[in-house]
């Protein structure tokens, strides 16, 4: 179960939506979620990664342990 608070706009405007359409709020807002999931994977986990100590790595370093650098 998930629940969320949403600005009063916002929550005004997915009711309208869901009464104009016959669907349920929480579809929309179910729809939403799984449309931009992915996105927002990418982004947060990548920006959580970078702001973590640990190995970093510059762009020429996997070329040298891969020994593509060029000759």
């Amino acid at each position: 179960m998930l629940a969320i608070r949403l600005p009063k706009e916002i929550e005004h405007r997915l009711a309208e939506l869901a009464e104009k359409t016959g669907r349920t709020k929480t579809f929309y807002a179910r729809e939403a979620i799984l449309k931009h999931l992915d996105e927002m994977e990418e982004k947060y986990l990548a920006i959580d990664r970078l702001e973590k100590v640990g190995n970093h790595w510059t762009l020429n370093e996997p070329e040298k342990d891969a020994d593509l650098e060029s000759k």
